[in-house]
């Protein structure tokens, strides 16, 4: 089957450090795809390139079998690709609300919106609260208080919520857990889960070998600026990946032609 997303010979360079070199990678619909490596291994830039966050050197990418070319996020967003960074990217004064319609904020109807370019502030709380209900997030008290008041996990749960519901081919998670306790960490699992039930590929970044290996239906390794294989969490262990990541043992050759 064609994968929803696919790149082949993705080169990228910055000076003299080639950071993508010939690089493919697939993700296939409905699946929650781990991407691994050591740092340094090129796994941001390939992600940047997959968004439109850097444009690569050379090669090509597919998204639902239609090649795309990317020339900022702004492109990948409306191609319904969906980034949430480590950072987050959130305004912590802002509102829940707020935060969730930064840059795409509705106007209301007719001359109001249009000419007086008001903001229509009920239906966008409305829609949130709805989204966050769907993810089972809505421990949230209030859809109006500042972001800052949140904890980390509900941050991130603003944040997984904000790309669901405007992510609709692809959702991309950077380090997702990487800043959470144990309690934290499980609910957003659960909320990666959920999202992929509703049939939305995920690819998910991640240096957390246990979550990786808990979520993932297939992992791609990447190494010095390539794929190196992928493999499927129920036939290796976590050791073995390490090894692979590493350069500490040779991947079977059936995983390099995955």
């Amino acid at each position: 089957m064609e994968p929803i997303l696919k790149a082949r010979n993705l080169v990228k360079r910055y000076g003299r450090v080639v950071a993508l070199d010939h690089c493919d990678f697939d993700l296939h619909e409905g699946e929650i795809l781990a991407v691994i490596g050591d740092n340094g291994a090129g796994k941001s830039t390939l992600i940047k390139a997959i968004s439109g966050a850097v444009t690569p050197d050379e090669g090509k990418i597919w998204l639902e079998g239609k090649e795309v070319k990317f020339h900022s996020p702004l492109d990948g967003r409306h191609a319904g690709i969906e980034t949430v960074y480590q950072t987050l990217a959130m305004s912590p004064a802002l509102s829940i609300t707020d935060n969730m319609f930064m840059g795409r904020e509705l106007r209301k109807p007719g001359f109001r919106g249009s000419v007086l370019r008001q903001l229509d502030h009920k239906a966008m709380e409305a829609f949130a609260r709805e989204k966050l209900s769907e993810l089972g997030l809505m421990t949230i008290q209030n859809i109006n208080q500042a972001v800052e008041t949140l904890s980390g996990g509900q941050r991130q749960g603003v944040a997984v919520a904000r790309a669901a519901a405007f992510g609709s081919k692809v959702i991309i998670l950077d380090e997702p857990t990487a800043a959470l306790g144990v309690k934290e960490s499980r609910r957003v699992l659960e909320l990666i889960l959920d999202v992929r039930s509703r049939g939305i590929p995920i690819i998910l970044i991640s240096h957390n070998m246990p979550h990786v290996f808990e979520v993932a239906d297939r992992i791609h390794i990447h190494r010095l600026g390539k794929r190196l294989c992928v493999i499927n969490p129920k036939d290796y262990t976590m050791s073995d990946a390490v090894a692979f990541m590493t350069g500490a043992k040779e991947p079977p050759q059936q995983a390099v032609a995955a």
